[in-house]
């Protein structure tokens, strides 16, 4: 629990202070044909233009026909019509179904005024000329009827949905071909660290090869977020200052990552504490505990600490949420649901703790220890598992709380 004490703030607290800073960071809207637009978020409703589907069709192969003459058809007393016409899908000029007679029609294509069954060829001898009928489904089988999915002038997606396979395929199908988005957020994302080498290049003693910023710029795109990394800025104050600002002047927000802690050497503490326009608290959880968020230059910024497993916690925790919400997605957060542990496991008290775990079948398996640097096996885990600030430990089948982290829908 939180303390008097030592002044942390709660996940909530801080969760709320990120969320009202991005609240005011509209990106604006921009219109994109539909092939750019998988990931976006609708910025408007979509009306349909048109039924769905757009007229009475067949959901078989077979022949459109009157119930009344083929209902009671079986293979002893079969039923024999003549084939009137041919009517692919496609096909735009389909005269009414005379009495006596059937249509031969392919799935998709228009059924005949007149038609109020499809007979599938299954249960007929396939003729062209004169069919044999053995069987006949109920009436109205087989017909798909119009505006039975969306009827025509109805919404058809409502602002604020993400448009993904589905969405796009059902604003085509009502007539769209361009739709008016959020602009995806332009996030410079920036992390710090003397001892940070691009990747690839050789080591040398005490040089680590650099992460956070690819890690951050992934998971703002997969966000909705136009991600921009800036790397290896001086861990100098006033270069530090320096070239943040010059870069600040296309961005909607900034990262960052490192440099938030108790050290010496703090470099994005020293330079943005001195604006007096961010704050620096400690969160009670476990990891991410120092965390940072503010404004520099009128752009807000959120700062992460820059163990590579508190970073990417923190963002899920607190950044994920703010931007996608500033998208004007109804609901931002990830989905969550209940598992049972497959061993027990231990909790510090007073901090709320996110453990990697790997979930299925309504279960979850810890996978690795809580140390903020184990990269690989956030790597394998699905989800995090949350255990609450008040509790310290749980035996193996506690229900805890899990937030999908991977393959999930949101």
């Amino acid at each position: 629990m939180t303390t008097a004490t030592d002044h942390r703030r709660t996940v909530e607290e801080h969760r709320a202070a990120v969320r009202a800073l991005l609240a005011d960071c509209s990106p604006g809207t921009e219109e994109v044909p539909l092939v750019d637009a998988v990931g976006r978020v609708l910025a408007e409703d979509v009306t349909a233009a048109v039924p769905l589907p757009v007229f009475t069709n067949s959901a078989m192969d077979g022949y459109a026909a009157r119930w009344a003459e083929v209902g009671a058809a079986t293979s002893d007393r079969p039923v024999r019509l003549p084939v009137a016409e041919d009517v692919p899908a496609g096909r735009t000029d389909v005269p009414p179904l005379d009495p006596g007679t059937v249509h031969r029609i392919m799935t998709g294509a228009p059924v005949p005024d007149g038609a109020d069954v499809v007979v599938p060829v299954e249960d007929t001898d396939g003729s062209t000329t004169t069919v044999t009928i053995t069987a006949s489904p109920a009436a109205g089988s087989y017909l798909r009827h119009s505006g039975e999915d969306i009827a025509q002038g109805a919404t058809a997606l409502t602002a604020g949905t993400v448009l993904g396979p589905a969405q796009l395929g059902v604003a085509a199908s009502v007539g769209r071909a361009r739709v008016l988005v959020r602009r995806r957020p332009r996030v410079l994302v920036l992390s710090t660290g003397s001892e940070l080498v691009a990747p690839g290049e050789a080591l040398r003693p005490g040089q680590i090869h650099e992460s956070n910023s690819l890690v951050l710029a992934a998971a703002v795109d997969a966000a909705g977020g136009a991600a921009r990394t800036l790397h290896f800025v001086p861990d100098d104050v006033d270069q530090f200052l320096t070239t943040v600002r010059a870069e600040l002047a296309d961005a909607d927000l900034l990262i960052t990552s490192g440099g938030v802690s108790m050290g010496a050497y703090e470099v994005v503490k020293d330079a943005l504490g001195a604006l007096g326009t961010v704050e620096f608290v400690k969160v009670a959880m476990q990891p991410g505990g120092p965390q940072g968020s503010g404004t520099v230059d009128g752009v807000p910024v959120v700062t992460l600490p820059g163990n590579p497993v508190s970073s990417f916690v923190s963002f899920e925790v607190f950044v994920r949420p703010a931007l996608r919400a500033a998208l004007g997605i109804p609901d931002p957060h990830r989905l969550r649901t209940t598992a049972r542990l497959t061993r027990p496991l231990t909790s510090p008290p007073g901090r709320r703790q996110y453990l990697r775990g790997r979930f299925a079948d309504g279960e979850v398996e810890l996978v690795g220890g809580p140390g903020s640097h184990l990269l690989a096996h956030l790597a394998r885990a699905t989800c995090l598992v949350v255990v609450p600030e008040g509790v310290t430990e749980l035996p193996a089948g506690s229900p805890v709380e899990v937030l999908l982290v991977e393959g999930a829908l949101q």
